[in-house]
């Protein structure tokens, strides 16, 4: 852009700005630094000065346009140039540029005014343009107009059939996406790729697992469209095998392959194959600005436990950082709990004078919840209004919420949903749920459980956290009736599940469901001496937590086999003593395993991390990262 500015100054002081052609190649020069917002405002500018602007200068900014954060533009000069050209020879190569504007754009009356236009010349038969014209109302979700267009296109293309699958699954007609996919007279690579990406992204894994493994010959997006598929449901196993099974085949992955097993790698929560993918980037000289790779590494390494891994990163990106890379660091910092080092981010980025986004402030106001930072969450909620001009959405709200709950402020809490804009979802009155629980407020539980349930009646843990309300107050008439209701309405509790890492090989425990190694359960054994040993430095049981009416010694019993002590005990027998010990549990750690797992921390001289449902928990010598707020 200097250098740009400064062959634009020669140009004022030779006259060269008069000469069309000249002109339309500082145009081109600036429109082709589009991910700069400042080159194409510079490029519209000098376009303005232009007395008779060419046909070849408007195509270029409305390409340009196009391909930026504000397409609207675009169609702004499509107008302009059809008003002020007598002959545009050459629109056809505009026609694309402009429609795929109207589609990202929602521009839906504008969009069927060109393709009126189309539809009055001999564009009609173009497939080049018609193809263009089917994307424009995939992309607006008009799937029955977009099929319009192509049962009358007199030649269909490959790329016809392909748009008009991709179309379907879009709007998530998987069975007419697969109809037209038997119909089809010549199927291409894309073809196939398409039906593993539509099928990955509705859900139907398995479904696309089966088309690419009957693909006799898989390039790069094939292999990266299975691993996203495995990883948007939450298969990170598979993702990872996948990926792993993708190098040994010899094919090189692109961004989006490393960016997804990254995510797969963070979602299981281990990190030495994280750090196997980063030296796998090291060694080939990946940038880590290549399609958000920085910013997976620095979540890779935050959901893994190594935050300090994951500032490593972000440090060493320096200069080249982007918006997701910030907002990663500062959602890592939230996970751990170090509000002051997310405020601290925050910080930078103003100095930096980076423009924060809406995800920006989730990440800064969850540092400030899992921190128990009240006034710092009011001050960010604020900042965000009146500084940034960002309108609070629905997880700002939540994450407000989920502040004050956490503190005991149920009443502000309770106030906030109330005066909220929009009406609250699901999370903000389980948040609410969450915090009556732990704070034992009868009332606000009751009254936000029910609204929970009214939201999302199969959400098994709107019941179980009302039942957990009724148990602490002895009510076990009450707990049968939540029982009930979810037998009637078919609902199943979601079992704690937690995996460790033990000599290269994840274990799974499940809770109640104890691992029988041969005779009395070795874990039992492990596990009814940790029980002793932690009796003696002062713990409780804390038989609340059972929701079930048994007696005190059924209660204990259950207690243990909660799945995170299972996993805790197999470590215990199986790492060396005093190594660090990593857990990951898919569900919200209960308070009687907190309170357990910080006295092991002190008795059996362990680090232990463990990484819940919300947040990370660093357990040392007796005490807690969390502070008691989670």
């Amino acid at each position: 852009m200097p250098e740009l500015r400064q062959i634009h100054s020669q140009m004022i002081k030779s006259g060269l700005v008069s000469h069309t052609f000249a002109v339309s190649r500082l145009v081109v020069a600036l429109c082709s630094l589009s991910r700069e917002s400042s080159g194409l405002d510079y490029a519209l500018s000098v376009f303005h000065q232009i007395q008779e602007p060419n046909a070849f200068i408007f195509f270029t900014l409305i390409r340009g346009f196009a391909d930026s954060s504000i397409p609207l533009e675009s169609i702004s000069l499509y107008s302009q140039m059809l008003c002020n050209l007598d002959n545009v020879n050459g629109i056809e190569f505009s026609l694309p540029s402009v429609l795929k504007a109207c589609g990202i754009s929602s521009a839906f009356n504008e969009g069927k005014q060109i393709h009126g236009q189309i539809f009055k010349t001999h564009f009609q038969y173009d497939p080049f343009v018609l193809n263009s014209v089917i994307r424009m109302y995939i992309e607006l979700e008009e799937s029955e107009l977009a099929r319009q267009v192509f049962d009358k296109m007199p030649n269909r293309d490959v790329i016809s059939w392909n748009s008009m699958i991709y179309g379907y699954f879009k709007v998530g007609e998987i069975d007419s996406a697969c109809l037209l996919f038997d119909k089809m007279p010549e199927k291409d690579l894309v073809t196939w790729n398409t039906m593993i990406d539509g099928y990955g992204k509705c859900g139907k894994w398995e479904l696309a697992r089966e088309f690419f493994d009957e693909m006799s010959y898989r390039d790069v997006v094939s292999w990266t469209s299975m691993i996203s598929g495995y990883v948007v449901n939450y298969r990170p196993k598979e993702a990872l095998d996948l990926f792993r099974k993708m190098l040994g085949s010899g094919i090189k992955p692109d961004a989006t392959a490393i960016v997804s097993a990254l995510s797969a790698i963070a979602d299981l929560g281990f990190v030495e194959e994280g750090k196997w993918v980063h030296a796998y980037i090291n060694r080939y000289k990946i940038s880590l600005n290549s399609g958000f790779i920085g910013s997976a590494l620095i979540d890779m390494y935050s959901k893994c436990g190594y935050i300090e891994d994951a500032y490593h990163v972000f440090s060493g990106i320096s200069n080249r950082r982007n918006i997701g890379d910030w907002n990663s660091m500062m959602s890592g910092f939230a996970l751990h709990g170090l509000g002051h080092r997310a405020i601290e981010i925050f910080a930078d980025m103003e100095r930096m004078n980076i423009e924060p986004n809406e995800i920006t402030f989730i990440g800064v106001l969850t540092a400030c919840s899992h921190g128990g930072l009240v006034q710092e969450g009011a001050f960010y909620f604020d900042l965000m209004q009146e500084s940034y001009n960002i309108t609070p959405k629905i997880q700002h709200y939540g994450c407000m919420i989920d502040l004050q709950g956490r503190t005991g402020l149920l009443i502000e809490a309770l106030k906030l949903i109330e005066s909220m804009p929009t009406e609250p979802d699901i999370l903000a009155w389980k948040s609410i749920l969450s915090a009556s629980v732990k704070h034992g407020d009868m009332k606000a539980g009751e009254y936000s459980a029910f609204r929970a349930i009214e939201l999302a009646p199969k959400d098994s843990s709107c019941y179980v956290l009302l039942s957990n309300i009724y148990a602490k107050a002895g009510r076990w008439d009450d707990v049968a009736k939540v029982r009930s209701m979810m037998e009637e309405r078919r609902v199943r509790k979601i079992a704690g599940c937690s995996s460790i890492l033990v000599n290269g090989k994840i274990h799974e425990f499940l809770a109640g469901k104890d691992v029988n190694l041969g005779g009395r359960s070795i874990i039992q054994q492990k596990l009814e001496e940790m029980t002793c040993k932690l009796k003696l430095e002062g713990y409780k049981p804390d038989l609340t937590q059972v929701i079930l009416d048994v007696d005190e010694e059924g209660k204990e019993t259950l207690l243990r086999l909660h799945s995170e002590k299972m996993a805790l005990a197999f470590s215990l027998i199986n790492i060396n003593k005093g190594a660090p010990i990593h857990i990951v549990k898919n569900l919200r750690i209960c308070c009687d395993c907190h309170s357990f797992i910080k006295l092991v921390s002190k008795v059996y001289s362990h680090p232990i991390i463990l990484r819940d449902q919300n947040r990370f928990h660093h357990f040392k010598n007796g005490s807690c990262s969390c502070n008691e707020h989670w």
